[in-house]
């Protein structure tokens, strides 16, 4: 296929604010029961009855969160969304809405607003949820895209962070650790790109982990999984700013400790192999790389024999007392104090 050397591009500004708005917004679909009225009044109108209705919102920077030199725009699009429906998985919820705002420079045609809506539109598609408002402004920093997750849940199915108990099992859904390792292969082809514009990378064998990078999903099935086992987790966190952080949070807001093993990590073999070739050790990117949006939950002890084997959950690590501390147990049943070096916006 021959690119298109000079796309065609619509000023923004030809449309204003609001016709923008009707523009981007006309192929949402409203879908759940608890819409009363989405886009085009003042605020929109939910209806959960005897539901819980729990709320998530992030905010993702060009130049802090994302590098539109490697992330298309639909891809961001469609990641922007996952990563706050992973906080409403993360509460035992169902996502069922979400507002989008975005800011956005003169830069940008209409083009590559749309290309990012399409994104946005296919996620709220294969999540079935519903786009009910938001808001457009001009930006001078670039690209910054805010959106907010609304789920429904009943009271009791509800999980919060602070209810692990010292004798409960640390269990953790998929692979962790892929996600930063795509991350650190786009970085070094966009190094090399800048060298010579005219080098074209083979990625074939890191197609897991960039796409673990550029389109990850959120565990929305996770919820459905542990309602069939007939298991409630004592307390639940989505990983995002990386293992070793998450499991700190748990353990700071139950007030208990942990010892996580090295050898129960479960780790793609692609993402071993990179590591390899990056001299980087697998279990440090796998602690603290993020952006993995897994689940890491902690179980009664008593509920063992309904999780093990399961191949959708790995068993980690188990809760102690508050007084043991947080531990990595390593391949060598050597103990070393585990450290939360994962993500953190206001200090890279």
């Amino acid at each position: 296929m021959i690119e298109d050397k000079n796309p065609q591009r619509t000023s923004i500004a030809q449309l204003g604010e609001f016709g923008l708005i009707d523009h981007l917004t006309k192929n949402f679909d409203v879908t759940q029961e608890s819409t009363l009225k989405s886009i085009g009044d003042d605020a929109a109108v939910l209806d959960f009855k005897d539901k819980k209705v729990v709320v998530s919102t992030d905010l993702l920077i060009e130049g802090v969160h994302f590098d539109l030199a490697y992330m298309p725009l639909k891809h961001l699009g469609y990641k922007s969304v996952v990563v706050n429906l992973s906080d409403i998985c993360a509460m035992n919820a169902k996502p069922t809405q979400i507002t989008v705002s975005v800011a956005v420079s003169n830069r940008f045609p209409l083009e590559a607003l749309e290309e990012l809506f399409e994104g946005i539109t296919h996620a709220a598609k294969e999540y079935k949820i519903d786009v009910i408002g938001g808001d457009t402004t001009s930006s001078q920093k670039g690209l910054i895209i805010s959106i907010t997750a609304i789920g429904e849940a009943n009271e009791e199915e509800i999980v919060y962070r602070n209810g692990a108990q010292k004798t409960d099992l640390l269990v953790v859904t998929g692979d962790i650790g892929a996600a930063y390792m795509g991350l650190q292969v786009l970085e070094r082809e966009k190094q090399v790109f800048q060298v010579n514009p005219n080098s074209q990378p083979d990625l074939d064998m890191y197609s897991y982990l960039i796409e673990r990078q550029l389109k990850p999903e959120a565990r929305k099935d996770v919820r459905t999984l542990l309602h069939a086992l007939e298991i409630k987790p004592t307390a639940m966190i989505d990983i995002s700013d990386g293992l070793s952080s998450e499991i700190m949070h748990i353990c700071k807001q139950s007030k208990v400790g942990c010892n996580l093993y090295e050898d129960k990590l479960p780790l793609d073999p692609q993402f071993i192999s990179t590591c390899e070739e990056f001299n980087i050790d697998s279990t440090t990117v796998a602690i603290n790389g993020g952006e993995d949006y897994e689940l890491l939950f902690t179980i009664d002890i008593n509920d063992f024999d309904k999780i093990k084997g399961n191949p959708n959950f790995s068993i980690i690590g188990h809760m102690t007392d508050e007084s043991e501390g947080v531990h990595l147990v390593t391949r060598a049943n050597t103990k070393i104090a585990l450290k939360a070096r994962g993500w953190d916006a206001l200090t890279e």
